[in-house]
């Protein structure tokens, strides 16, 4: 019997929370070092450990030489925005950020640390964030409400000497653009002349707008649609956005070249590409917007854990590339896809911040790691593994380029790095699978 795609998703709720109850917890932390017997400890810890912070004290870059920080990073969240569901607080946030941390380690090599913080605004936020870095490498900060979540991320790439990365919004915002980039190779269509539709102006939407413009896209072919319509310059609450959301503002103001108002219809008329972001409800999108989109019109839906349109329901109604966030239909739009490998990448070249740039060339290389696109295939799966190094190196070189490295080395060279990193954490996973 086949079940239902609400049937499904119900199944899946149960699973994992059983699991959860099973296992108490997605990620635990393990020694790095051999543990022989207690002489070790005078190695480990006192007295010889004393050796080692009078060296870092006489000079600070070399903590990433003698600790844990070259390969730590902390995943920072409030809780205000977890995963389609909203805002549940940092406590029920933690089962999402584990389950991030585990998808980190075992794709990235990456250790990653859940970090809920109980924090009441912004300024609590940015200081416990700056307190806490001298062990991390990198930031990604995680499920945060918008238009926080660009204050935030803003700020602290201003104030941080190592990479911050919003995954709502860069690590979606790159997956989404490789996918466009594969989608338009496949109905034969130029990104210069696309007329892009984003449904939804939050945090993954606003970011793809900026790196689709990177990429190459017109920003005068996008029209944005938050969830009172169109946005454009003459809208009736244009100037309360410009006090309460300027990102949503700027964007209203650079986007709908053609100045585009009216029912949120007209904003698909003639469009190559939908890119939702929005309610995680079924019908959000509607099957007669579609039916007025340009030949070969490809859709993306991917709001979790419901897409705004059931895929079959999109193709019914003449979409000829459907996407979703979800791993149980063909072309899962997912993050999972790019903050391992651009970490890996980021943490090997000891970068000291992240851009545009590096996410177009993260975005480009999972595009052409998918040798053959077809309909169903736009982009990779988690399944393929060697995806994740080899990003890791393209973001390392082009993190040297962009002069953010403290260190150097050929994209061959990070290549390396990544895969034996990578697959030696692998080798772990495997022995303690194998040890049931």
């Amino acid at each position: 019997m086949i079940m239902k795609d609400s049937e499904r998703t119900d199944n899946y709720d149960k699973i994992a929370i059983d699991t959860s109850q099973k296992y108490k917890g997605k990620i635990r932390t393990l020694p790095r070092v051999p543990i022989h017997g207690l002489d070790d400890f005078s190695v480990l810890y006192t007295p010889g450990i004393a050796a080692v912070s009078k060296k870092i004290a006489s000079d600070d870059d070399l903590v990433y030489d003698l600790t844990g920080k070259w390969n730590s990073v902390a995943i920072l969240t409030d809780g205000t925005r977890v995963l389609g569901i909203g805002n549940v607080g940092p406590h029920a946030a933690i089962p999402v950020m584990e389950g991030k941390a585990l998808l980190f380690n075992y794709l990235g090599g990456v250790n990653a640390i859940p970090i809920p913080l109980n924090v009441k605004n912004n300024d609590e936020f940015i200081t416990a964030a700056r307190a806490i870095e001298p062990y991390f490498g990198g930031y990604n900060l995680e499920d945060i409400e918008s238009p926080r979540c660009f204050f935030l991320l803003e700020s602290l790439q201003k104030q941080m000497s190592i990479p911050v990365w919003h995954d709502d919004q860069l690590g979606t915002a790159s997956i989404i653009l490789a996918g466009a980039i594969n989608s338009l190779r496949l109905v034969n269509k130029k990104k210069e002349d696309a007329r892009v539709v984003f449904n939804g102006a939050g945090a993954a939407n606003i970011a793809a707008m900026y790196l689709f413009e990177s990429a190459g896209f017109s920003k005068k072919n996008m029209i944005a649609v938050d969830s009172r319509g169109i946005l454009e310059p003459e809208r009736k609450d244009i100037d309360s956005l410009m006090l309460k959301n300027p990102w949503k503002y700027k964007i209203a103001l650079e986007t709908n070249g053609d100045r585009v108002t009216g029912d949120v219809s007209n904003a698909f008329k003639g469009a190559d590409i939908v890119i939702s972001a929005s309610k995680s409800e079924p019908g959000t999108v509607k099957s007669d917007w579609i039916k007025l989109m340009n030949k070969e019109p490809v859709v993306f839906a991917l709001a979790n854990p419901l897409p705004e349109i059931w895929p079959q329901d999109a193709k019914n109604a003449g979409a000829k590339i459907v996407a979703t966030g979800r791993s149980d239909f063909p072309n899962q739009i997912n993050n999972s896809m790019v903050f391992p490998g651009v970490f890996r990448g980021v943490l090997d070249a000891r970068s000291k911040g992240v851009n545009f740039g590096i996410m177009v060339a993260a975005s480009n290389g999972i595009a052409d790691y998918v040798e053959n696109p077809d309909y169903d295939h736009i982009v990779p799966t988690m399944d393929d593994l060697e995806l994740f190094p080899q990003i890791a190196s393209i973001v390392a070189r082009k993190t040297v380029e962009s002069k953010l490295a403290r260190r150097t080395d050929t994209q061959a060279g990070f290549l390396r790095t990544a895969t034996e990193i990578i697959e030696s954490n692998r080798k772990i996973y495997n022995k303690l699978f194998d040890e049931k």
